[in-house]
């Protein structure tokens, strides 16, 4: 081979490894009131701790930050949305952010100010809309003696709700995203391709308390056959990694204290790949987005200045 062609190939490699997005996972540390963690992983598996917080909790009454889910739109800009209170909301926090360091104003959206006797607005799940061009935000809430129940309290008995936005000024009515005749929380959509949907849902119920999936032709839904649980009792907070046409669902296997992630290509079959992974201590459950290098470049120099 000529030199010059040599070089030629070298260059245009190293163009593309250069360009190629790094793996960001949102986290939070209890007891939630710090704000946002962040850790980054190249191929998905070993995530290295960019420690934190790069944001610290504002908006609603309680002040704190939990399940931060981030999403990112077309114009690049990345949007977040949190639980701000355990107990007593109707709302979710907002903020964005064009590198994860320099956050815009929060802002607290008050989506269950209708429903007086709402109990909580836990773990909203942002999800870009490509289709539509429109961000969708799920969550779960408990109105009492709403639906039907198992042996929930009435004050445990969730079903998710949804709202769109295109600018995260103006939002839709609250309506209704899933009753699937249980309580359900956690929930986090997956795109599989056109006309083609997965729904990650987390069944509350006692003695369940563990995760499944239902399937859609659209966003919206409407989401059927729930399928068996894939992972144990006491796990919650799904969130999904899609890389060579594979899927890893990370987790949070709350009631032995650690994080699982299972594979799956169909979501009809799971191997368990926890041996695999690799993540910070004491990391809670977020969302998985994409950053470029650049970015990361930014996140480990802040990283620097933050302490231990």
């Amino acid at each position: 081979m000529k030199k010059g062609l040599f070089l030629i190939l070298v260059s245009v490699v190293f163009s593309c490894a250069s360009k190629k997005d790094i793996y960001l996972f949102t986290s939070f540390r209890e007891p939630a009131t710090d704000g946002l963690y962040l850790a980054y992983s190249e191929g998905g598996f070993y995530w290295e701790d960019l420690k934190g917080p790069y944001l610290k909790p504002e908006a609603g009454a309680s002040k704190i930050m939990r399940d931060p889910s981030i999403a990112k739109g077309k114009d690049g800009v990345y949007h977040m949305v949190w639980t701000t209170d355990w107990k007593g909301g109707d709302g979710f926090g907002y903020a964005s952010s064009k590198d994860m360091i320099h956050w815009s104003e929060q802002q607290y959206i008050p989506v269950m100010a209708h429903e007086p006797e709402v109990v909580n607005v836990w773990a909203p799940e942002i999800f870009y809309d490509d289709v539509e061009d429109r961000y969708i935000i799920i969550w779960a809430s408990t109105i009492p003696f709403r639906f039907e129940k198992g042996i929930e309290e009435e004050k445990n008995n969730h079903r998710m709700y949804y709202v769109t936005t295109k600018d995260f000024k103006t939002f839709s009515d609250t309506k209704l995203f899933l009753d699937p005749g249980f309580s359900v929380i956690d929930c986090v959509i997956v795109k599989r391709g056109q006309d083609d949907y997965a729904l990650i849902i987390k069944d509350n119920t006692r003695p369940n308390r563990n995760l499944k999936v239902a399937f859609g032709k659209t966003p919206l839904g409407p989401f059927e056959n729930v399928s068996e649980p894939y992972s144990g009792y006491l796990s919650e907070g799904p969130t999904v990694l899609k890389q060579n046409g594979k899927y890893i669902i990370y987790y949070d296997n709350y009631g032995e204290k650690n994080y699982k992630a299972v594979q799956t290509s169909d979501f009809k079959t799971f191997e368990d790949i926890s041996a695999q992974i690799r993540l910070p201590e004491y990391h809670k459950h977020g969302t998985i987005t994409t950053i470029s290098k650049s970015v990361l470049k930014s996140l480990i120099e802040k990283s620097k200045t933050i302490n231990d």
